[in-house]
């Protein structure tokens, strides 16, 4: 049997086919934990199928403990079978019928392990995301009154003149900003514990501009590097590689395709700066000197993230510590 699932937020849409393709069930479940047990026990010897998307994860807990669940790409399979009727029943049968057919693009499903860790690190750069929101409003406020501090902003003579600023909205922020700090300070002990407790990461610590906050970042975002045949695979997956396209015997390449992690592009073009001044002489610096001056600086920036990418790569590939 072939189970495509239209997950959604209150609910998911189920279609069953059999292997010469004929719908032998379609209905609707509520996203409740009970009633999906329930479902996945009255099938035996299924394969299923549900996209990517933010409400995927306990639901594939739940059914890979009894069926092989495949988790699909949207956007490749968007592009392999798109309908000018589209519902939710139409949505469910599709993905059932590409996948009794070999056709669903796959996406990764780490552990649960990498899942936590993940998690861990995306959850303290979101806190910080949301610091640098606050302090931006505090700015703002002040350009507005035309309040002049002649501090570092956010430094302690600067929060103590801004203490002083008889706002309730400044106060109400300063107070934000110091809860927020301890959670940054909680959520980066824990992990730097996990960073020294995982291999990977210890590795990736090796390299000049990586600490161990980006290494846990990149080890669970890059999750098994075994995955990727090459270097260049896992620059592709990282959406560091140009756009191309090709018609009438000519070739175009565009930005890159951004296609992967955010959170990935964004810490390697943090680490590789670090990376530079550490090792003004190294490869991946020399690198970055010749491009900018043909390409310009932005450019630059990209291709040598990229090149620090591969060095990350073979660190994890062959398990060895960085060598410069």
């Amino acid at each position: 049997m072939f189970v495509g699932l239209d997950v959604h937020k209150k609910y998911t849409e189920v279609a069953i086919v059999n292997e010469d393709g004929v719908v032998t069930e379609q209905e609707r479940i509520e996203n409740e934990p009970g009633l999906i047990e329930e479902f996945s026990d009255k099938l035996s010897n299924a394969d299923m199928v549900m996209e990517s998307s933010s409400t995927w994860y306990w639901l594939y807990e739940i059914l890979s403990r009894k069926h092989r669940v495949v988790l699909s790409n949207p956007a490749k399979t968007k592009a392999i079978a798109s309908a000018k009727l589209k519902t939710d029943k139409v949505d469910a049968l599709m993905l059932a019928n590409l996948l009794r057919g070999g056709y669903i693009a796959e996406s990764y499903v780490p552990s649960r392990r990498v899942m936590g860790l993940r998690e861990l690190v995306r959850y303290r750069a979101n806190l910080v995301r949301i610091r640098g929101t606050i302090k931006n409003r505090v700015h703002a406020y002040l350009l507005m009154n035309n309040i002049k501090i002649d501090c570092s902003p956010f430094t302690k003579g600067f929060l103590e003149e801004l203490g002083k600023v008889e706002d309730g909205r400044v106060q109400g922020y300063l107070r934000i900003i110091e809860r927020l700090n301890l959670e940054i300070h909680e959520a980066s002990k824990r992990i730097c514990s996990e960073a020294l407790n995982d291999e990977a990461a210890r590795l990736l610590m090796t390299i000049p501009g990586i600490s161990f906050y980006s290494a846990l970042l990149l080890a669970s975002e890059i999750g098994d590097v075994s995955r990727f045949p090459d270097s260049a695979h896992l620059v592709s997956y990282a959406g560091l590689v140009s756009s191309t396209h090709s018609s009438g015997g000519t070739t175009y390449h565009g930005r890159i395709t951004k296609a992967g992690s955010p959170y990935l592009r964004w810490v390697l073009n943090q680490c590789v700066w670090v990376h530079i001044r550490s090792e003004p002489e190294g490869n991946v610096a020399g690198f970055y000197g010749r491009l900018r001056k043909k390409k310009g600086h932005a450019k630059a920036v990209v291709a040598a993230s990229a090149k620090l990418l591969k060095i990350v790569y073979w660190v994890l590939k062959e398990k060895r510590p960085y060598q410069g």
